[in-house]
């Protein structure tokens, strides 16, 4: 059963920085395009960022030139980085595969922007 185990959140100022990690067990991780959703309090998740076996990404309008995701496939794990972040950035982050999130969701990561 493939699990997925997020890290890297926290409390940040706007105009701050995090990067988020997700470690992903089980085999034929490089062949999956994952993903990072979010969902903040009374919304639905959502799909931020994505990225293919191969590497090509595709970002969500609000965070189009903040936010960089990235994999490592020999470390099984994709990264988030998200600089400028926003009070509307706040929310609980989780990946899985994407577009489709076909496996079971991890905690995810709250990460909260404020001052």
């Amino acid at each position: 059963q493939v699990q997925h185990v997020e890290s890297g959140g926290g409390l940040v100022q706007p105009g701050g920085s995090l990067r988020l990690s997700c470690a992903v067990s089980g085999s034929d991780f490089s062949r999956y395009t994952m993903g990072w959703y979010r969902q903040a309090p009374g919304a639905q998740r959502e799909l931020v960022a994505r990225i293919t076996s191969s590497g090509i990404t595709n970002y969500a309008d609000s965070v189009k030139g903040r936010f960089t995701i990235s994999r490592d496939n020999a470390k099984k794990q994709i990264y988030l980085q998200m600089n400028s972040l926003k009070p509307e950035d706040t929310a609980v982050y989780s990946c899985n595969t994407a577009p489709t999130a076909v496996h079971n969701w991890g905690q995810g990561i709250q990460v909260t922007v404020s001052s």
